[in-house]
């Protein structure tokens, strides 16, 4: 998959390479293998932008974003998942004082989206 994105997103270009995955098992592994910069760096990147990242994938049918658009969507989802890490668990990548993640297995986690 490119990284390119839609051009009014081009400031996010260095990290959609990193953070635009298309499986929940993707960003978590990014998530997990991450620096507390890295996810610091990458919060501070998109949260700014979230209400026009959400507006543009927004102006597509579901199921009918065009690659690039379909990248930042991705970009988007990664967010959440690193979200509460930066906001709660002060940029730690893994949850603290709670069970091994590796041990749990999403069901649908291999499949885009």
């Amino acid at each position: 998959m490119s990284t390119s994105l839609p051009k009014s997103f081009t400031a996010l270009e260095p990290l959609a390479g990193a953070w635009g995955l298309p499986t929940q098992d993707a960003r978590q592994t990014k998530r997990r293998s991450s620096s507390t910069a890295e996810l610091q760096e990458f919060y501070d990147a998109i949260v700014p932008l979230l209400p026009d990242i959400l507006s543009h994938v927004d102006e597509f049918p579901l199921g009918e974003l065009p690659p690039d658009s379909l990248r930042l969507y991705y970009m988007s989802l990664a967010l959440a998942e690193i979200a509460p890490h930066i906001e709660l668990y002060r940029g730690d990548p893994n949850v603290p004082h709670s069970f091994e993640e590796e041990r749990f297995i999403a069901v649908n986690g291999q499949q885009p989206g």
